[in-house]
């Protein structure tokens, strides 16, 4: 074998090599984003599964609410739909009308002092409480792991390789400007 055989054999072995790192990374960046949603989705079914008895325990003292529950279980079906579809859109969408309806449920509350000293109502309510801000942590965690899996299939070389083997981008979780806005407590309490 000749010189220049050897050194295209081994320059073609070394291009593969180093494209498999490629791929593999890749895959890990997926995989890492497929985790981090499931991570978020884990919660959100805890959370679904305990809106109803807040619902329920606010129903029996909240005879003259019945548009903020009522509000509160439509949200609670889409944030379900969304999630079982895997719409990030939608599901920003339909968080930002569940926190919206929770908000205004837990400011109703203060005018219900025997409802806001119920037992269960305050265990459900520190318990969605504890729900959204895990939400929140692992919605942080889910997009910065879309963030390095979207970068880094758009470089080069990596790009290449991404677009050979179909890798996609993956959607942020979002929620709508109205759900990053400071809350207005005199609206929530007027």
């Amino acid at each position: 074998m000749s010189l220049s055989t050897v050194a295209i054999l081994v320059a073609i072995v070394l291009l593969t090599g180093y494209a498999v790192l490629i791929y593999n990374a890749l895959v890990r960046l997926k995989h890492g984003v497929g985790k981090a949603w499931s991570n978020i989705d884990v919660l959100l079914r805890q959370r679904h599964e305990e809106l109803p008895k807040l619902v329920e325990t606010c129903r029996q003292y909240m005879q003259h609410e019945r548009g903020t529950l009522e509000a509160v279980t439509a949200a609670r079906s889409a944030v379900a739909s969304a999630r079982e579809q895997g719409d990030m859109a939608a599901l920003g969408r339909a968080e930002s009308g569940l926190r919206a309806g929770l908000g205004q449920l837990f400011a109703l509350v203060e005018n219900y002092p025997q409802l806001k000293a119920n037992e269960s109502f305050q265990h459900l309510q520190q318990r969605i409480t504890g729900l959204e801000n895990g939400i929140a942590d692992r919605r942080e965690l889910y997009n910065e792991s879309v963030n390095l899996n979207n970068v880094r299939i758009e470089q080069f070389p990596d790009v290449l390789v991404a677009r050979m083997f179909a890798f996609q981008a993956a959607d942020l979780l979002q929620f709508s400007e109205a759900e990053k806005a400071d809350v207005d407590l005199r609206q929530l309490f007027g």
